[in-house]
């Protein structure tokens, strides 16, 4: 009878006396969590920055600044889940978010609805009008698709632009009815409020697309992205898989535009094929298919829109000789350079940043 040897299992280490990386690890679920519940603090902090905001953190200013950020944030994570995730580049999604802020405040001023009820109404009606208009664009692939989502939004601009059934407010826009708005969200002292409004929309959008690119539903709409013929070959329909997508994208592009009517109000600029192009910018900025690049890229982008318009009237710039004020007066021309300086170091987006700088890191440490 030969004797066998047993080996012995390994011994836990202690929580204090782990290597730092194994206890990050540990941590790393938690940080959202910590993140949001930073966020939603940041009112009550009177810490002022200055150059990177006018006034204090939780100044009405501020907090209506960072309240569109973190709204277009949330548009580029749900316009990340047809470009990044599943690989349709959409040219149209301005007209759901814009059905979102024409549809709340056509409804809350010109129909005399409650916030809750037109809210509700227009995320409804958003989704629907996504699914209705996706099964037909989605007919077509490639060019030929982002055509076609092109062409839908154009005819939702131009019946915006000329006052369709008087409802638009042309080219004037159109204002909510404060009358049926409720009183927490009303003045300038409650944009703590509309803040937390667009935080939680933040959050929401964060959430759906993190369950579900989690998902099966999730793990095929990679498939589609990767090769759409290996997804047929396995028996699944790829029409139907890009149309949930395409769906749930616009919806919550309408909650958005919910959000954003109550903080803003309706704008014929919103309905631009502009919108479209800068929510491509944002994603492909803070990195397409991952879960905080685009987040991050519309926050940055929409940051440095606001305080590049400020600088660029700003007398520094103005007294700069005529070959330097002229360009960077222009926020869309500085945006454009950071925005190509971002794409040649960095290609991944703002999330490779990490990787690529693991080398330089590493070096550190050994030193």
């Amino acid at each position: 009878m030969t004797n066998s040897v047993v080996e012995a299992p390994p011994a836990r280490v202690p929580e204090k006396l782990a290597p730092w990386p194994a206890r990050w690890r540990r941590l790393r679920p938690y940080l959202p969590l910590v993140a949001l519940a930073l966020a939603a603090g940041l009112p009550y902090c009177k810490l002022y920055l200055p150059g990177v905001f006018e006034g204090l953190l939780n100044s009405p200013g501020t907090l209506q600044l960072l309240a569109v950020c973190l709204v277009f944030g949330g548009l580029a994570a749900g316009y990340d889940l047809l470009f990044g995730r599943t690989g349709m580049l959409s040219f149209g999604h301005a007209l759901y978010f814009a059905a979102g802020v024409y549809g709340t405040a056509i409804l809350v001023t010109r129909g005399g609805l409650p916030l809750w009820q037109a809210g509700l109404l227009t995320v409804t009606g958003g989704t629907i009008l996504a699914g209705l208009l996706g099964a037909v664009a989605l007919r077509t692939s490639g060019i030929a698709f982002a055509m076609v989502t092109l062409a839908f939004a154009q005819v939702g601009a131009i019946l915006v632009a000329r006052d369709f059934g008087g409802l638009t407010g042309g080219e004037e826009g159109l204002t909510l009815d404060v009358a049926g708005l409720p009183a927490a969200l009303i003045g300038v002292g409650n944009t703590v409020n509309l803040y937390w409004l667009a935080l939680a929309y933040l959050a929401l959008v964060v959430f759906v697309v993190h369950r579900v690119s989690g998902s099966p539903t999730g793990r095929v709409l990679a498939g589609l992205r990767d090769d759409e013929r290996r997804i047929g070959v396995l028996g699944l329909d790829p029409y139907r898989f890009k149309l949930v997508a395409f769906t749930l994208s616009g919806g919550l592009a309408a909650a958005g535009g919910v959000v954003y009517s109550l903080l803003v109000g309706a704008s014929p600029r919103i309905t631009s094929s502009e919108l479209t192009l800068s929510l491509l910018v944002m994603v492909v900025l803070g990195g397409p298919g991952t879960r905080w690049g685009p987040v991050l890229g519309g926050i940055l982008y929409m940051y440095l829109d606001h305080r590049l318009t400020a600088f660029g009237s700003s007398d520094a710039v103005n007294s700069l000789p005529a070959f330097l004020s002229r360009p960077l007066s222009q926020p869309l021309f500085v945006l454009g350079t950071v925005f190509i300086l971002a794409v040649y170091f960095f290609p991944g987006g703002l999330t490779s940043l990490r990787s690529r700088l693991a080398p330089v890191l590493g070096a550190l440490r050994r030193r």
